[in-house]
């Protein structure tokens, strides 16, 4: 085992040793706080969805009928109810036959839904599924297609539906988790639930000192205000908005300060298989930052308050005049880039002048429904290209409207609109789309796409994809990208560099162990631990140990996730410490029982490291959590001998 390494991590994450991460609070005073002097930014935040992010369970901030209304789901019953000192009630009645009644704890959202806090236990806050829809006034289950037992990992009340694991971060002011996975449950703070003015500006004592004193010393006011983030400063909304609107993976498990550099607190989720398009549109719940930063918008330097009001997050306008601010014959000389021309007219958009085909957004922000009835507005302000849709299988927003068309019907309507149009080009879409399909036979295509100048993050899927099968000629295309200004751009180029020999790679990647973003230090970490190298030079031993407790506290934040373990295992199997991957796989399938692969990893473990009865229980406890798998009925074959001999993990 090298002996610059911390193989300590295993164990100690999984015993629960490590000191929980908890929120610097010093300096957070509350919202009231801000009300006497900022009174028009506190009525307009005091309407927005961030003040109603998350509210106490009274009777003023619950919308929904408790008044003895009832929703099923096949055999689930919830039944809803107002205790005699008017506490909201909901008993639930499970697949199993059990019967339970909560109190409602607390309340998430104003609009078009609203979902409420179940507590099953001690530090164990849940999402209930079952929601309010405030438009139609009726209760509906946001995953209709799913109906489950309480045994199983994905029920309202197991480790994915965990509120201060999965979501309260980006629903509080100065939170934090603090996980014990001793006992598997939270001990969460936060200074103010809902997303307060400190969630953006910061801790507000050194503001509030600078305004209490100013008549006596006459001071300027400081720099920011006195705050350690200034949301209004050029390229701030990535790190100030960013991190709650946007798929990404957290670095801790409390709120980053505001200000914190994004790829610093945060892994960006690429356009992956699945998340997004092959063409970068929206696919599952990705938010909004993935979407901008392919926009060329974000390129020219637009953010989000040039299209939303900063502290009631409105839109500014609701027609089009939110979009000819900019794009219109008289331009706005903060983009001299723009063509100054018409485009809130028939001769451009041809539909009738105020149906909802004339609407910009219709056709540039095509919306996807999430949580069932919540419509939102792809941010990447695409050009529509139903021309592409055969070869990425995307959808379009002309046939999204006129659904008995179809898409080559859109595109011969398009070509025919705008003969002379420069939109109809090669698309990024059709590599990404080889690209998922066989990674290998598009490395070509992928390492040209990820030296383009596409957005960021388009590149850096292309390196994504290279890394699952570009091999020797693809990494050394792409290793000038290890040197990229983008940090998702380095980041991802380590991915590419797999295929490369051992020794190009550590000749590569040594100099990202230090990188002054933390997504890249974890990026270069992860990839070096893999490598055969039985000793670095001390200098790059030391940053490799600094990179890895860096990736360490990342894990340690998130312990309260299966998928954490899971990646603990896999780091065990490559250090060869196999009692201590069993034992992460163990806590993989303890949070999940029916994570299959888990149990299939135990299995092979056990079967090496006890023998094939020790294996034999493995399976038995597998089978019974996922009665009729058929991978865990083939390996009760092998061990019966019907079938091939069991075999352990690679070694």
């Amino acid at each position: 085992m090298r002996p610059f390494l911390l193989p300590a991590i295993l164990l100690a994450c999984l015993a629960g040793t490590f000191a929980r991460a908890q929120a610097e609070s010093g300096g957070y005073v509350g919202s009231d706080s801000c009300t006497g002097c900022h009174e028009a930014e506190t009525a307009a935040w005091e309407r927005s969805h961030h003040a109603a992010a998350w509210t106490e369970a009274s009777a003023e901030n619950i919308r929904a009928d408790f008044g003895g209304t009832s929703f099923d789901l096949g055999a689930m019953h919830a039944a809803f109810g107002i205790a005699a000192d008017g506490t909201r009630q909901v008993t639930v009645t499970e697949l199993d036959g059990s019967v339970t009644q909560y109190d409602v704890q607390s309340v998430v959202g104003i609009e078009p839904l609203q979902q409420y806090l179940l507590e099953t236990g001690e530090g164990r806050r849940q999402s209930f599924d079952v929601v309010w829809d405030t438009e139609a006034g009726r209760w509906f289950h946001l995953y209709p297609d799913q109906s489950l037992a309480p045994a199983d990992a994905l029920h309202w009340s197991g480790p994915y539906k965990n509120w201060d694991g999965r979501c309260a971060v980006c629903h509080a002011t100065d939170f934090a988790a603090n996980y014990d996975p001793a006992t598997r449950s939270y001990a969460a703070t936060q200074s103010e639930i809902g997303v307060g003015c400190e969630a953006c500006h910061g801790p507000g004592q050194a503001h509030l000192d600078w305004a209490r004193d100013w008549e006596t010393t006459q001071e300027p006011m400081p720099a920011a205000g006195g705050f350690p983030n200034d949301p209004s400063a050029p390229g701030a909304f990535m790190d100030t908005c960013g991190g709650c609107h946007s798929r990404r993976e957290a670095y801790q498990d409390s709120s980053p300060l505001p200000g914190t550099p994004y790829h610093d607190a945060y892994n960006l989720a690429q356009l992956r298989p699945g998340l997004y398009w092959p063409d970068g549109q929206i696919r599952d719940e990705v938010y909004v930052l993935g979407s901008f930063l392919q926009s060329k918008m974000h390129e020219k330097g637009v953010t989000c308050t040039n299209c939303h009001d900063a502290h009631s997050g409105e839109r500014l306008t609701e027609d089009n005049s939110l979009c000819t601010q900019c794009h219109s014959p008289a331009g706005n000389p903060d983009f001299p880039s723009l063509p100054l021309q018409v485009f809130d007219a028939p001769e451009h958009h041809h539909h009738p002048e105020g149906s909802p085909g004339a609407q910009c957004r219709a056709c540039h922000m095509p919306e996807q429904v999430y949580m069932g009835n919540d419509a939102r507005a792809d941010h990447s302000f695409r050009v529509p290209r139903p021309d592409l849709s055969a070869e990425t299988g995307a959808p379009d927003a002309c046939t999204a409207c006129h659904d008995d068309r179809s898409p080559a019907w859109a595109a011969d309507i398009l070509e025919d609109w705008f003969p002379d149009s420069t939109h109809r080009g090669p698309h990024f879409g059709q590599i990404l789309a080889r690209g998922t399909a066989d990674p290998a036979a598009a490395a070509g295509d992928l390492a040209l796409l990820a030296r383009s100048e596409e957005p960021g993050i388009v590149r850096a899927t292309a390196l994504w994809m290279l890394g699952q099968g570009g091999g020797q000629a693809a990494a050394d295309a792409v290793a000038g990208l290890l040197q990229d200004p983008d940090p998702m751009v380095r980041a991802a180029a380590v991915d590419a560099q797999r295929g490369a020999s051992a020794q190009a790679q550590a000749e590569r990647l040594a100099g990202l162990l230090d990188d002054p973003s933390r997504n890249v230090r974890i990026a270069a970490a992860k990839a070096m631990l893999a490598l055969p190298v039985a000793r670095f030079p001390d200098a790059i031993a030391q940053d490799l140990r600094r990179a890895q407790g860096d990736w360490q506290a990342a894990m340690q934040a998130r312990l309260g996730f299966p998928e954490t373990h899971l990646q603990i295992g896999g780091m065990a199997l490559t250090m060869r410490n196999f009692p201590a991957a069993l034992q992460a796989f163990g806590e993989v399938t303890d949070l999940d029982p029916q994570h299959v692969d888990a149990w299939v990893m135990q299995a092979r473990l056990a079967a090496a490291l006890e023998g094939p009865e020790a294996a034999r229980h493995v399976l038995d406890r597998a089978v019974s959590a996922n009665p009729g798998d058929l991978a865990l009925a083939g390996m009760l074959s092998q061990l019966d001998g019907t079938g091939p001999r069991l075999t352990p993990p690679p070694q």
